[in-house]
This record gives structure tokens, C-alpha cells and sequence, in this order.
């Protein structure tokens, strides 16, 4: 007998195959049983049309056996089979695809047949054996022949085939399991719980039962008796053949048989999440690029979702066979949190089917779930309203941190699923919510933010939107200024903050009386500015304050919410994010009259007016005194 040399092209492939491609040696089982599946498809196929055949569908099947004394696993298929030429086409010549020219030379009817849906594309899957093998064998007998022949390799030095005895048409391939060194652990590719793990994983979809020999126990009854005279047990371990695969996915069957509940139990199994689902999103798309989905919006955020180690992404397989675990492309930023699976058959994968090629119906699918996962949480949203409101608590900040992201790119999706607290109804509401109730004569968005919706409350600036009995909008998160800011408006109408120099409110002749305090004043003001030695870049009569003597704003983009959120955040604060502060006096509070008495009677006094002024508008807004003593001795000085 003698053994044959692979081509060289094929050598240098075959060491390309061991050491390269495949980044997970863990893969070797999916790729054989999906190879056993291929040829299964191929016998399932000529069955419809000869009848010599002799099986039907539920005669076809996958066995996975382990031999740990002999270190081998060895998967069985009763599949279409080798004769020797096919041996030496489909093993003797890497990346020669027989699975592939079988799939070519189907019509076009045939094409569309669901029930045959080939899977090798590369014809390299095969070699992935010699990864955690040092030997593989193959033994098969084609359908129609009589006889058998078993192909050998140890990898790269070559091959052989003769003829061999097989009883059945399929094909076994043995693997002769390496082995372990200082480095990998090739033994665990023998324990059974193992290799049904890994099957469960990667090959749960496959469409034909996948048998294991599993080890049991049992209590059996023994001759010996107890005091009481009735007979002991003992426990005895025995092995029974289980399918451990599912082959239907959940998602592939009809609607009118898989009910909603159904749907959350496969969620919290397989995403092991103990709450089901806020939403369950199917999908079954059919066209240029065909597809099924099942996504899940989950009613809470898992483990570490805020954090940079979380990994977002969709389950992604085709026929039956995980491809990705986190297929990261198929979902958005913004709508990381969604969990679920995508199978498509007609994806363009690279020669390890490990990751995809970038192309087109990537691109397709991902656009298209994102636009059914955005129509079914504006769904939830006006259906569901106590269930959305959970989730707005769980990954709100999310759709709010996808508004800005991308220089606004996304604001048109999201804008309109985007949840604020109302001042008047007390409870979240949307955007275009509040534009309903808006009075014809009001003309913007009123929004206020601060750290907490009791502290907005209080704000001084917000008591002249109030007292005109326009609703605000509460935003309480660090991002919520930069959404604002990003959307500028929403059905045109424009954002404006309660901080804002022209709210829109005054009459003109209310307009002329605040110009005319501020000239009367301007002295004063410049002085105020002056004592408070560059902590503001502006100081004005207030046209907003109705009883609080003091308030603190900004000019400019950048607000005081903006500010903090800058200081928060590691190396902030080298950020160019100051805000331009301006202190806002109540031209009709009793403080103006101290004030303004010091300014004419005692300059130093009025100074430490100014100051505590100052620090008790920075304590209404939320932030830091600098010097926190130095303004309680003021206090105690002028009381």
C-alpha cells in the first residue's frame, strides 16, 4: 500500500488548516457533524426521486462515540457515503467541496426545496480534525456500491485509502485524539459531557437526531433484605442512547405553533435570564436576502451591561449551525441590550465559517432588524406603557447616549422613543406627549436639568415657567443636555432650558422694565463682577426669579450639567467644558435693597454680599463652593 502525498498546495493548506483558521480548537465536532449532516442531506435528496434508497427521513442519523481507552471519537452518519474516487476528490485535494458542486448542480426548482440546504461551502471543514488529532481515519461505503474503503491520515505527510469491511452505507470518522502537553488539554475532548456540551453549542439546530451514549444511574433492588424485611437497593450506572440535539430551532417554526410562552422560556434558558422578556420580536423575512429572528428586549440590564467588558451581538447560525456566539454587526450601539438569534442560509462566510465576510446582506439584515426592533419598542411604548416604562428605567440612558453618539446620526430613530419626567403629570413622559398638551400660544420645549427630579423642582429659574402653567420636562441624567442639544428640536418646535436668557415669556412692556433695571443697576452689576474675580463671566438682572433673590445660568453651549459631567468622568476636567456662568439677581427681593445700600454705604460689605451670593447660587444649582469655610464666615460675620 502506498501512501500518497497531498498536493503541495494542499500540503501547505493543510498546515495552514492546523495552525491558522480556526482560532477555537473546539470547532473540529461542528465542522465533521455538519460535514455528516451534508451527507445526509444528499441520501434525504436522491430519496425523493429513486427508491432504492430504502429509508425515509426519520431513518437518518448522527452518532457521536467516544472511546477513552483508545483515545478516539468517532462520528457516524448512515449518509450518502465515499466510493474511492470520492475519497480521493473530496479528502485527497483540500478545499475541494463536494458538498458544494452537489449544491451547484441542483436546479433551480430544487433550489428552493427548504429541506435541502447543504452546508459545506470550502470543503476544509474536514481537516479541522487534525487540530486536537494526531490520526483520523475515515471508513465509507458509497449508496449503490458494495464495497468499502477507509481513507487514513496523520496530517500533512499524506494519506492512504484501501478497502475496508463496512456493513451499512455512511461514513464513520474516527478521530485519534492527541496527546495532552504542558500547554493544551486534548483529554477533554473525551469526556462525554464535554463533546454533548459542544453539540448543544454549535450543532443543536442540525435537522437529524445527533445520539450519544450517555452514562446513567439507577436504584435497582438486591436479594438482601433489611430488619424490616423489605429489600435494599443499590445504585448501578448503566448507558442509554439519547438524542442531544433539538434539530428544530424555536424560531424556524410557525408562529401559530410556538406560543409567546414558549418564547420566554427559551429566552431565560438559553440567555439565562431569570425575568422573561419586556418584548419578543420574530422575524421572517423573505427577498433578496432571506432570514429568520428571534430577538428579545430584556426587562432588565444584565450583569456589567455598563461596563466595557459586556459584549454585545445576536446569536448568528446558519442551517442549523452556530456561527457566532456575538455577532456584534447584526445590532446597533443603541440597541445593545437586545439578545437573541438570526439564521440565515444564504450569508457570504469566510473559509473557517468562524467570522462573516462584510459585504452587503450583512449590512441588509442588520438594517432591517434595526428598523423592526425601533417599530416594535414605539409599539411597546403606546400598547404596553407600564412595561415600557421598566425598560425606559433599565437601558433609557442607552437610547439617549445613541442620540449623540455618531454626531447625531441616529437622533430621527430614537428621538421619538425618549422619556422625560413631566412637571405637571408628574410622571415620564414623551416628547411628542408634551407637544400635544402644549397651549397653542406656548412656543418651545421647556426643559430644566439637574441631579434629581426634587432638586429641578426647587430650582428658582423654573417658578416663571411655572407660574405661566407650561409644562417642564425634568432631565436628570449627566447626558440628558447633550441629547437636548443635539436634537435642537423635535415637530418644530425648539428646546429651550429655564436657564435660558429669553424664555419667551416677558411681555414687552415687562421686557422694558428688566432693560431699564439693568441700566438703573449697571454700576452695581459691573461691581458684583468685579468682587466675584472671574467665577462668572456675566452678571444681570434676572428675568425668570419671582421669589428666590438669586439664581446661577450660563452663556454659550456649554451648560452647567454639561460642566459636571466633564468633571466626573476620568481626565475631564483638562476638557475645554467650562461653562460660562452668569449670577441672575431678583431685581425685586429684598437682597437687591441690602445689596444695593452696601454698594452706596460700604464697599467691603457689599463685597462679602456678592461672595455669599455667589456660593448660595452655586449651592441651588448643585455644585462645589471652593472655599466652603471662607463662606461660612461670611455668614457668621454679617449675622
Amino acid at each position: 500500500m502506498v501512501k500518497k502525498q497531498f498536493k503541495a498546495e494542499s500540503k501547505r493548506l493543510l498546515d495552514l488548516m492546523i495552525n491558522s483558521i480556526y482560532t477555537h480548537k473546539e470547532i473540529f465536532l461542528r465542522e465533521i457533524i455538519s460535514n455528516a449532516s451534508d451527507a445526509l442531506d444528499k441520501l434525504c435528496y436522491l430519496s425523493l426521486t429513486d427508491d432504492k434508497v430504502g429509508m425515509s427521513r426519520s431513518d437518518f442519523n448522527i452518532k457521536v462515540t467516544v472511546d477513552v481507552q483508545n483515545r478516539t471519537v468517532t462520528v457516524t452518519d448512515n449518509g450518502i457515503g465515499m466510493n474511492r474516487e470520492e475519497m480521493e476528490k473530496n479528502l485527497g485535494v483540500i478545499a475541494n467541496s463536494g458538498s458544494f458542486k452537489f449544491k451547484n448542480e441542483l436546479s433551480d426548482e430544487n433550489k428552493k426545496d427548504r429541506e435541502i440546504d447543504i452546508i459545506g461551502q470550502f470543503g476544509v471543514g474536514f481537516y479541522s480534525a487534525f487540530m486536537v488529532s494526531d490520526k483520523v481515519e475515515v471508513i465509507s461505503r458509497a449508496f449503490g456500491e458494495d464495497s468499502a474503503y477507509i481513507w487514513e491520515s496523520s496530517g500533512a505527510d499524506g494519506y492512504t485509502i484501501k478497502e475496508a469491511e463496512k456493513q451499512t452505507v455512511g461514513t464513520d470518522i474516527i478521530m485519534h485524539i492527541k496527546e495532552d502537553t504542558d500547554g493544551e488539554n486534548y483529554s477533554e475532548f473525551l469526556e462525554s459531557y464535554r463533546l454533548r456540551a459542544l453539540i448543544k453549542k454549535y450543532s443543536d439546530y442540525i435537522r437529524y437526531p445527533i445520539k450519544m451514549d450517555i452514562e446513567k444511574t439507577r436504584s435497582v433492588e438486591t436479594d438482601e433484605t433489611d430488619e424490616n424485611g423489605n429489600k435494599k437497593t443499590k445504585t448501578e450506572t448503566y448507558t442509554e442512547t439519547e438524542t442531544v440535539n433539538s434539530m428544530v430551532p424555536i424560531w424556524q417554526r410557525n408562529k401559530s405553533e410556538v406560543s409567546d410562552e414558549d418564547c420566554k422560556a427559551f429566552y431565560k434558558e438559553h440567555f439565562f435570564d431569570m425575568e422573561d422578556p419586556a418584548r419578543v420580536i420574530r422575524v421572517n423575512a423573505e427577498g433578496t436576502v432571506e432570514y429568520k429572528a428571534m430577538l428579545f428586549v430584556p426587562s432588565k440590564a444584565p450583569y456589567g451591561y455598563f461596563t466595557k467588558d459586556f459584549e454585545k451581538g445576536l446569536q448568528l447560525y446558519t442551517s442549523g449551525v452556530l456561527i457566532m456566539d456575538k455577532c456584534e454587526d447584526l445590532v446597533p450601539e443603541h440597541f445593545r441590550f437586545v439578545k437573541g438569534v438570526v439564521d440565515s442560509q444564504n450569508l457570504s462566510l469566510n473559509i473557517s465559517r468562524e467570522i462573516l465576510q462584510h459585504d452587503k446582506q450583512l449590512k441588509v439584515i442588520a438594517s432591517n432588524l434595526e428598523k423592526k426592533i425601533k417599530s416594535e419598542l414605539k409599539k411597546m411604548m403606546t400598547d404596553d406603557r407600564q412595561i415600557y416604562e421598566k425598560f425606559w428605567q433599565a437601558f433609557g440612558i442607552q437610547l439617549k447616549y445613541g442620540v449623540v453618539n455618531d454626531f447625531g446620526m441616529h437622533k430621527d430613530l430614537l428621538s421619538d422613543l425618549l422619556m422625560f419626567y413631566s412637571s405637571t403629570e408628574k410622571k415620564l413622559v414623551s416628547i411628542a406627549e408634551y407637544i400635544a398638551r402644549m397651549p397653542q400660544d406656548q412656543k418651545f420645549i421647556y426643559f430644566a436639568s439637574g441631579d434629581s427630579i426634587e432638586k429641578i423642582d426647587q430650582l428658582p429659574q423654573t417658578e416663571l415657567v411655572k407660574d405661566k402653567g407650561y409644562e417642564i420636562l425634568y432631565m436628570t441624567d449627566s447626558v440628558d443636555d447633550f441629547v437636548v442639544q443635539m436634537l435642537g428640536t423635535f415637530d418644530e418646535k425648539q428646546f429651550k432650558s429655564v436657564n435660558d436668557n429669553d424664555l419667551g415669556l416677558e411681555s414687552e412692556e415687562e421686557k422694558k422694565e428688566i432693560e431699564k433695571s439693568a441700566e438703573e443697576n449697571k454700576e452695581l452689576l459691573d461691581f458684583v463682577k468685579e468682587a466675584l474675580s472671574g467665577a462668572v463671566s456675566n452678571v444681570r438682572i434676572s428675568n425668570k426669579l419671582k421669589s428666590h433673590p438669586v439664581c446661577l445660568t450660563t452663556e454659550g453651549p456649554v451648560t452647567l450639567e454639561m460642566e459636571k459631567y466633564f468633571k466626573s468622568i476620568p481626565g475631564g476636567e483638562g476638557m475645554q467644558a467650562k461653562a460660562e456662568k452668569v449670577l441672575e439677581i431678583n431685581p425685586n427681593h429684598k437682597v437687591m435693597e441690602a445689596l444695593k445700600a452696601a454698594f452706596e454705604t460700604n464697599k467691603e460689605k457689599a463685597k462679602k454680599y456678592a461672595k455669599i451670593l455667589y456660593s448660595q447660587s452655586l449651592l441651588i444649582a448643585g455644585l462645589d463652593i471652593e472655599n466652603p469655610a471662607e463662606y461660612a464666615d461670611l455668614v457668621c460675620e454679617l449675622m
